[in-house]
């Protein structure tokens, strides 16, 4: 089926449900940003494959609302379906519920998954529908067209042991009643698949790149319950359960546990789905707050941020024999982006204990490099040929830890724009990882640092500049960032955080420069305690395409710094001609 014939379908459904718009958001009964196969709701209804965005369906008329990360994808994924695009965020889109209320009847019914819908994005749709008299009810239409899901996963479930996690099973369900107790709460109930994760020490595979597991746990105060595919739980997993007291229950007996509950105060994120809250609201009274361990999930102990460091030179390794394999194979053997791709997994795969990518790897070759979040397919991949840039943002997940890196090259002659702008990126990301900040300080006020250098020239980018990083775990994670978008969370010792900045010129080229950075304490003067960040990834920039009369002193410092620690750390790993290019590619500027 085309995506026009499957909306005919789900216009049918809605018709015989009586039903005036029907909205698929891009989620499973996790929240999850990455979702398994057998919940991507939105990507099969639209053929929009973004990691973000929401689609609405009226009896006429259709709409993707997604994020500038997509506004290059978005149109050439949706030609032909019968789908409009709104671009969220700017000026002039209409908000979805807006857009919804003025293109339906008064006393018209708007419906959604509830299992595939946040209870935050319920209670929004519900003020604002009501209000209009418009009834808003969980009719999951898609079930009835969307026959041929895909088989749930049946991979291991599999320990994350103290060793490398830094904290026991016991410790951190005791820190989170601890938490439960200071805020008056009976019953915890997490059903983010990386909390669940964290808090049992356990690993996964259930969603692609990410190494979780399809999982609920409620906690209370004298017992906790993990609710998933028993089947799955490896041998050494259930002992690790059963020595932290947690009881393994089937993964379906999720629901029927919760409607026992009664007379009991739930902490429970509003980011859960909405049946999550229909299935407790009879006699119980909820604290709607973020859960616990996201927060401590997010401060990394030592052992982690040691693990961090470990595979950041692993890592690191694999990048430069990369990259070496690249720029000198490049017009002389076919190669596209795909195969790009695959090859650098391979390099990768060679490192200790490699799991797998951390996310599908983005190699851009020359326009496509502006696609932000640009998958390449292996059907039909553009050929990669020595005469135009390039850009390659990937990561790997290791047992220790987990990687993101981007560097943009030129595989080719370029022009000056191209290494005006390219350094403009890498001095905001240079600037950013320079930067001390007092305690306190959040995400968006460090975001401006980045983006400084272009916004003197009157250019930015469309997505954010740092989001959080998981240990070995979600390659995306919060409750951090550093992006435009006011976040009231502030940055912490531990935290780990990408630092991104970028540049695009659609049909031209793009540019991204990336490595992770962890906040650490850096002084205590009389105004108070500064923090600063500390840089994780090793790997060396192209320095024919860095304008230096563009960089500062002290700029240009930093930079001959960091490929000094590249070579202190990389270099005893090669040999050989890659060894002598690398230590070429370091030398200072």
């Amino acid at each position: 089926m085309t995506s026009n014939e499957k909306i005919s379908a789900l216009r049918e459904e809605m018709q015989k449900n009586n039903v005036d718009a029907f909205i698929v958001y891009s989620a499973d009964p996790h929240m999850s940003e990455y979702l398994p196969t057998e919940w991507q709701e939105r990507a099969w209804l639209s053929g929009f494959t973004g990691s973000a965005g929401f689609v609405v369906v009226t009896k006429d008329k259709a709409g993707l609302w997604t994020d500038g990360r997509y506004f290059t994808q978005a149109p050439t994924e949706l030609e032909g379906s019968g789908i409009d695009l709104f671009k969220d965020g700017m000026e002039g889109t209409p908000h979805y519920i807006d857009w919804i209320i003025s293109e339906i009847p008064a006393n018209g019914k708007v419906a959604v998954n509830a299992l595939a819908t946040s209870h935050a994005n319920w209670e929004l749709l519900f003020e604002k529908l009501n209000s209009k008299n418009i009834i808003l009810a969980d009719i999951p239409l898609l079930k009835y067209i969307w026959k041929e899901r895909g088989e749930v996963s049946k991979n291991p479930i599999y320990t994350h042991p103290v060793e490398r996690s830094g904290k026991s099973v016991n410790d951190k369900i005791a820190a989170i009643r601890q938490k439960m107790e200071e805020q008056e709460v009976t019953i915890h109930v997490i059903s983010s698949l990386d909390d669940v994760a964290w808090t049992l020490n356990l690993r996964g595979s259930d969603v692609e790149s990410n190494p979780v597991f399809l999982a609920y746990l409620v906690i209370t105060k004298n017992d906790a319950k993990l609710f998933t595919d028993l089947d799955k739980l490896e041998v050494e997993a259930r002992k690790q359960l059963d020595e932290a007291w947690v009881k393994m229950m089937p993964y379906e007996e999720f629901y029927n546990c919760l409607k026992e509950f009664n007379n009991e105060k739930v902490l429970v994120s509003p980011n859960s789905n909405q049946s999550i809250f229909e299935a407790l609201k009879i006699g119980n009274e909820f604290l709607k707050s973020s859960v616990p361990g996201n927060l401590m999930k997010a401060q990394k102990n030592e052992t982690e941020l040691e693990g961090f460091r470990k595979v950041m030179v692993r890592d690191g390794v694999a990048m430069v024999k990369f990259l070496y394999w690249l720029t000198h194979n490049v017009g002389k053997e076919e190669m596209n982006e795909y195969s790009i791709g695959q090859k650098l997994k391979s390099f990768r795969a060679e490192g200790e204990n490699f799991v797998g990518e951390s996310f599908g790897s983005i190699i851009g070759f020359k326009a496509n490099g502006a696609v932000i979040h640009y998958s390449a397919k292996e059907e039909g991949s553009q050929s990669v040929t020595n005469d135009a840039t390039i850009l390659v943002d990937s990561g790997g997940q290791y047992l220790e830890g987990t990687t993101d890196i981007t560097r943009t090259l030129a595989l080719g002659d370029v022009s000056d724009e191209f290494k005006t702008n390219s350094t403009l990126v890498l001095q905001g990301m240079i600037r950013l990882s320079m930067v001390k900040f007092p305690k306190g300080t959040k995400g968006v006020q460090l975001d401006a640092i980045a983006r400084l250098p272009l916004w003197m020239h009157g250019k930015d980018y469309n997505h954010g500049t740092g989001h959080g990083v998981g240990s070995f775990m979600n390659v995306h994670e919060g409750p951090q960032n550093i992006r435009k978008d006011l976040n009231p969370q502030e940055l912490l010792p531990g935290m780990v955080c990408s630092n991104e900045p970028g540049f695009y010129v659609e049909g031209e080229y793009g540019i991204r420069h990336e490595n992770l950075i962890a906040v650490k304490e850096s002084e205590t003067t009389n105004s108070g305690t500064f923090y600063e960040f500390e840089t994780l990834t090793f790997c060396p920039f192209f320095k024919d395409t860095i304008v230096k009369e563009i960089l500062s002193t002290d700029e240009i410092k930093w930079l001959n710094d960091y490929h000094r620690k590249c070579e202190e750390k990389i270099a005893p790993f090669l040999e050989g001609e890659i060894r002598d290019w690398f230590l070429e590619l370091v030398k200072p500027i």
